[in-house]
């Protein structure tokens, strides 16, 4: 079966979270320039949280661990793909019925990823984990959860609390992916994040395969 690439093209003058550095990506060398280059070189200025990208504990947790502790297991293997119905969060209520168990992989699918990713301005409506759901995920055990906007946690509401309750508990989070092409069901993952030493974030490339 073929691989669905999930990620965002990362590109100048993409959408980013308020206040954080915006994308800027510009050639610094090319084939035959004015120093007679033999190469192209890109020379590029993000944040660690830039399109699809990861969490490490380090980003809401003082002291918590930093993505080169990241388990290749947490994000490689079987993953589970939850379609979510609410339009405003993913709440406890609509994951009960799911069965979360320990250790799994969860990606959440919600409208962000036909309508948040249509425009380089900021959906601050975007859909989010409530608190009460981020706890129903933590007290599964879920290894590792996936959002299809840039944050697990709203930007009017539970955008702290969420962030805590899930990094607290150690659980990776992958951000910024594209579900518009994936179904719901079962899947083999791969997202492997810049092995960034000390950070509290990482870039990263996701895909899924169906199983």
């Amino acid at each position: 079966m073929s691989w669905i690439d999930i990620s965002i093209p990362v590109r100048n003058g993409m959408v980013h979270w308020p206040g954080d550095p915006g994308f800027q990506s510009r050639l610094h060398k090319t084939i035959g320039d004015a120093n007679s280059s033999p190469c192209n070189l890109t020379h590029m200025s993000l944040s660690a949280h830039t399109g699809t990208h990861m969490d490490s504990p380090r980003h809401f947790i003082d002291g918590g661990i930093t993505m080169e502790a990241l388990p290749l297991d947490a994000v490689l293997g079987p993953c589970r793909v939850i379609e979510i119905h609410d339009q405003t969060a993913i709440t406890a209520a609509e994951l009960e019925p799911h069965n979360l168990q320990r250790g799994e992989r969860i990606l959440f699918k919600t409208r962000n990823s036909t309508r948040s990713w249509q425009s380089d301005d900021f959906d601050e409506d975007f859909i989010f984990i409530a608190q009460d759901g981020a706890r129903h995920i933590t007290a599964a055990g879920v290894q590792t959860v996936g959002v299809d906007y840039l944050s697990v946690g709203g930007f009017k509401k539970d955008g702290v609390e969420t962030h805590v309750e899930l990094l607290g508990a150690e659980v990776w989070i992958i951000e910024g992916l594209n579900l518009s092409a994936v179904e719901p069901g079962n899947y083999e993952l791969a997202c492997l994040p810049m092995k960034l030493i000390g950070s509290d974030g990482a870039p990263a490339r996701a895909a899924l395969r169906p199983i």
